[in-house]
């Protein structure tokens, strides 16, 4: 598979992925020497805004249509590391959507956060120049270390601003599920830059287009798969590897760390982006067990959720279901699937992440979101209540919505591989379907069990621009998929390519030297 690229000088004149990946660092740094909490919070606010308005000008200059790396920048390599930014139709949509959420992150802080906000602030900038830098980066041990590198102010956000009594063991548990996966991860990772020296004679790489230009033997592959599915599938999180989640979206901050491990799919993404295309004769030997444990997830999910009684721990074990929706479309292993299981993956982080918005509004008004302590909130706070059904309605699918077009497309995938598949995930949309309406049902409509619910406010208007703005989100795509598509199109017939010809389709050898092994 040979990738062309299109470098930012040549394409919009500046290095916008480098100042993607640093504005927020740079903001961050400036934050430490601030202790004012009102200009901490405008400054982290700015910047946020600013890094959106780029990666908006990111997708306007965006060439679709095409499988090229755009807006390269590549300017050597550093003590063994390669500084080799790139966006393609796989990883360009996931800017503007890390962008996105940590606005909305930090608008929602100033009410929510009464004390030390700036350290809150601090830590989503963090967050989002660790997500930012696992999208933009084709080097994988740079991938590596910005998966390492979000631990930092994921752990810090547990800790800190956690709402539960057990945050700390939950934030612990969080970080050494995570460092072992990161672990098994980095194996994988190093046997494809060894089998790169092996094979060209050119020394270990670690650079995504060289290495997909390079055979890997059958053999090897297997072993590779599933070394690098393990880790992603803990980080996604996939049934049964997802136990850490619901702890940690439980006992940590109802917004924050809870918005960006549901909103950003950087697991999933890791299959498309790394797994997927790098490994194909291993992802069609093993498509059926991934695609598997996909159903399973998803159906043990939707059912775990309707029996919850916790907003928070529904959403947690959705978050599982809608995950098993997306593997059975990225394993699919076809054109369709492909779209459909990376559109689920956009739709789910403004579904899933407006969703823990709307938790965060109800525990400020009614603490930890229990039928017990709500009900009747329709009558109180229609705004509020209107808010998570729209949102609600995007996240098991309603027609006009952008979580439709996506299961759409990810039933023709399945069923154009087996029949089956599609079954499971009819089976899995009609669960989601049954666990939001009866929790809606009971919590906003059902009797008033807390009398203070009568003295609840409704939305403010942040509050009301954070709901707006996910709803602008969810019908923009239901409504006018087609422009979203068409980014993704060129990357993903691409990838369906690779898939129908295998690995050696595009490999030329050349003479072997011995250069001995040597990092590039």
């Amino acid at each position: 598979m040979i990738l062309t690229e299109i470098f930012a000088i040549d394409q919009i004149g500046f290095p916008i992925l480098s100042l993607l990946l640093w504005l927020p660092l740079a903001a961050l740094a400036m934050l430490a020497f601030i202790r004012d909490e009102r200009r901490a919070y405008q400054i982290a606010l700015t910047a946020a805004g600013v890094e959106f308005l780029l990666s908006a000008v990111l997708l306007i200059v965006f060439r679709t249509g095409v499988a090229d790396m755009q807006f390269v920048e590549h300017p050597g390599a550093l003590l063994g590391i390669d500084y080799h930014l790139g966006v393609d139709g796989i990883s360009a949509l996931f800017v503007p959507l890390t962008a996105l959420l940590s606005v909305l992150a930090i608008l929602y802080t100033e009410p929510a956060v009464k004390a030390n906000g700036r350290g809150y602030v601090m830590a989503v900038l963090g967050f989002e120049a660790a997500m930012m830098g696992a999208f933009l980066t084709l080097d994988l041990l740079l991938f590596w270390a910005f998966f390492v590198l979000e631990l930092v102010p994921s752990y810090y956000l547990i800790v800190r601003y956690g709402t539960g009594e057990k945050r700390l063991a939950a934030a612990r548990n969080y970080v050494g599920v995570m460092l072992a996966s990161a672990g098994v991860m980095l194996a994988g990772f190093v046997l494809l830059a060894i089998n790169h020296a092996d094979i060209t004679g050119d020394g270990l790489s670690f650079n995504l287009v060289e290495l997909l230009a390079v055979p890997v033997p059958a053999a090897l592959q297997t072993t590779i798969f599933f070394l690098l599915c393990l880790g992603c599938a803990v980080k996604a999180p996939i049934f049964p590897f997802h136990t850490w989640m619901p702890r940690v979206l439980e006992e940590g901050p109802v917004v924050g760390v809870s918005v960006f491990l549901v909103g950003i799919k950087l697991g999933t993404y890791s299959f498309l982006r790394f797994i997927i295309p790098l490994l194909p004769e291993a992802a069609h030997e093993w498509f059926w067990l991934l695609a598997l444990m996909g159903a399973l997830g998803m159906i043990y999910g939707a059912l775990i959720a309707l029996i919850q009684t916790n907003l928070r721990r529904l959403l947690a074990f959705a978050s599982l279901s809608h995950m098993g929706v997306v593997m059975i479309g990225l394993f699919s292993l076809n054109f369709s699937g492909f779209q459909g299981g990376l559109l689920q993956m956009i739709n789910l982080g403004a579904a899933g992440a407006g969703l823990f918005f709307v938790a965060g509004f109800i525990y400020t008004r009614a603490g930890p979101p229990e039928i017990a302590s709500i009900g009747g909130l329709f009558d109180y706070i229609p705004r509020l209540s209107l808010a998570f059904l729209v949102i609600g309605m995007a996240s098991i699918g309603m027609p006009g919505t952008n979580g439709f077009n996506g299961e759409h497309l990810v039933i023709i995938g399945a069923y154009e591989r087996h029949w089956l598949m599609a079954g499971a995930v009819g089976l899995g949309i009609f669960l989601s379907a049954a666990y939001f309406l009866y929790y809606y049902l009971r919590g906003f409509l059902g009797p008033v069990h807390n009398p203070m619910v009568r003295t609840f406010p409704d939305l403010d208007r942040r509050e009301m621009a954070i709901a707006i703005s996910m709803g602008v989100i969810i019908f923009w795509i239901g409504l006018a998929t087609t422009p979203f598509l068409n980014i993704m199109e060129g990357s993903l017939h691409a990838l369906t390519e690779r898939m129908d010809h295998g690995s050696n389709d595009s490999f030329v050898p050349e003479p072997v030297t011995d250069h001995g092994r040597g990092l590039r």
